[in-house]
């Protein structure tokens, strides 16, 4: 008996399919899962598969896999549609955020959505925001990725008219580490319109703005 019984029902029942969280999954439940994804045709997208995960599974099964190492992300069976829909934006306060705002972005793919990322424009740097303001206005919900003390997340709200998905990152050091700090900014915020996931939950974040647009589709 494998140790896994898929949600096949879940995109229809919840707008958003059951993705493999793979950490904590022994190798040979993740190559089951895969196998029974090839058997089936159904595309999945796999999270948290950390690259020697990945190193091990059999050549025939990573050749099936669109995997992104950065974001730990894999994309099995998937073949994008022709034309991806818009109106979500990734905005990173810095690089290091990138593996979250990654995984937002792989996410969103999976799920039919095309985001522009806008990185490296963190409140340290205000200017660089302000560049980027205009163009970043034009998108209907914003993912904020953000470690250290995430202030990026209120000067958005204060800034912007679209609600604000704020996905803190584990990204700093002393009081910051662990990205707690960035949580607790985000729930704390006084700019209205700020939300929050949960730490490093560039997936979560992608799935509230996908539950959101879907309303109006």
């Amino acid at each position: 008996m494998p140790n896994f019984t898929w949600d096949s029902e879940r995109n229809a029942r919840t707008g958003i399919a059951e993705a493999v969280f793979c950490s904590g999954k022994c190798l040979a439940d993740i190559q089951a899962i895969i196998a029974y994804h090839i058997e089936q045709k159904t595309p999945a997208l796999l999270t948290r598969l950390d690259t020697q995960v990945w190193s091990a599974l059999p050549a025939e099964q990573q050749d099936k896999l669109d995997y992104d190492p950065v974001s730990r992300t894999a994309l099995l069976e998937f073949t994008p549609p022709a034309e991806l829909k818009s109106g979500i934006a990734i905005v990173a306060a810095g690089t290091s955020d990138l593996r979250v705002a990654q995984e937002a972005a792989r996410t969103l793919l999976f799920n039919g959505f095309a985001a522009p990322m806008y990185l490296d424009i963190g409140v340290a740097g205000l200017w660089r925001l302000m560049d980027q303001l205009e163009a970043i206005r034009q998108h209907k919900i914003i993912i904020a990725v953000a470690g250290m003390e995430g202030a990026i997340f209120s000067v958005l709200g204060g800034l912007l008219k679209a609600p604000i998905i704020a996905a803190p990152s584990a990204i700093g050091y002393g009081i910051s580490e662990g990205g707690t700090t960035a949580l607790h900014s985000a729930l704390a915020s006084c700019a209205p319109g700020v939300m929050a996931v949960n730490i490093d939950n560039g997936f979560g974040a992608a799935c509230s703005a996908v539950k959101i647009m879907n309303q109006f589709s």
